[in-house]
């Protein structure tokens, strides 16, 4: 679930520019294949376990459940290997539960869930108790949670974000281009927490696709400059994800997608950008191997060594997984 929120979100859609993920794994005809894909951003849901409010006004699509299972067949065919479960917002009282979930799904034999992402309000008075209960636990690698208006100044938030270094987690920011610059100001604050920005900061294929439409054009450089700040600030890294979902109808293609994805990859550089899917919610807008094989033909030209970062060896190292 991605950019400026989950229900707008739903109401965007595009396909993909479909092709074969093989042929554009490998880059120009004779490169290295960049190997084994590790996705850093996938979604699980059970509706008869959890409630997730946002799904009650969700298209058809998504009000279903979406099982490890349902994943795998997703991916049949594709080099991912792994994924990392994020939260899903359920109802603030079912987050422990949710994380014991999570952990479960981790846990599984021969789990193609390597780590997980929780969800917890950091400005709630009990959040540091809350993650300290899960330090120790292996597969629980950071907190996600809806960032609020003014986060930076808010006292309660920025205690909550800090406890994260203690318990040895990290947050992922799920914002938009409007809230980058204050992101960047929370960055400052907790300088001992490590960052993840979702989703390119909730930029999609729309956003330079209308270059005539003033008011994208004013979200658009907004969305720019504040990707500069905080990736001038190296505790963070950029999930280069969520571009093709919220697309115009009619397809994204390659080209519609590679403005934003080419300017976060260039301004966090190769050590600091991470593959995601956001499945299933992309569904709403591609599928896992249509983005794939639009990523691979933005990304086709750069070093191959750059691109096994992108899609593996990054995501391993800032989720901490196991090889």
């Amino acid at each position: 679930m991605s950019g400026v929120s989950r229900r707008e979100m739903l109401k965007a859609g595009a396909a993909v520019v479909a092709g074969t993920v093989a042929r554009s794994l490998s880059g120009a005809e004779g490169e290295q294949a960049v190997g084994p894909i590790i996705d850093s951003h996938i979604h699980i849901w059970n509706l008869k376990q959890f409630h997730l409010p946002w799904l009650d006004h969700a298209e058809p699509l998504l009000k279903r459940d979406y099982s490890v299972a349902d994943y795998r067949e997703a991916i049949r065919g594709t080099a991912i290997e792994r994924a990392v479960y994020v939260e899903v917002e359920v109802e603030a009282d079912q987050c422990v539960r949710e994380t014991e979930y999570a952990n479960q799904l981790c846990s599984q034999p021969n789990t193609v869930i390597s780590g997980a992402v929780i969800g917890g309000d950091p400005a709630d008075a009990a959040f540091g108790q809350y993650v300290a209960r899960f330090k120790d636990t292996l597969a629980i690698k950071g907190v996600r949670f809806p960032y609020p208006e003014g986060a930076s100044t808010n006292q309660g938030f920025v205690r909550g974000i800090r406890a994260l270094a203690a318990a040895k987690m990290s947050f992922d920011l799920l914002l938009g281009p409007g809230q980058l610059a204050d992101a960047a100001k929370l960055v400052d604050a907790c300088p001992d927490t490590s960052f993840i920005l979702d989703h390119c900061g909730g930029a999609t294929a729309s956003l330079f696709r209308r270059q005539s439409d003033r008011d994208v054009g004013v979200e658009r450089d907004q969305w720019k400059r504040g990707i500069e700040l905080l990736a001038s600030r190296h505790k963070v890294v950029c999930k280069i994800s969520g571009v093709a979902d919220g697309a115009l109808p009619g397809g994204a293609t390659a080209g519609d997608c590679a403005p934003v994805v080419n300017f976060c990859l260039d301004q966090f550089g190769p050590d600091r950008v991470l593959f995601g899917t956001n499945w299933p919610v992309c569904l709403k807008g591609t599928t896992i191997k249509h983005w794939l094989d639009a990523l691979n033909q933005i990304v086709a030209t750069r070093a191959p060594s750059d691109r096994a970062k992108l899609f593996c060896h990054n995501a391993r190292r800032v989720y901490r997984l196991a090889n």
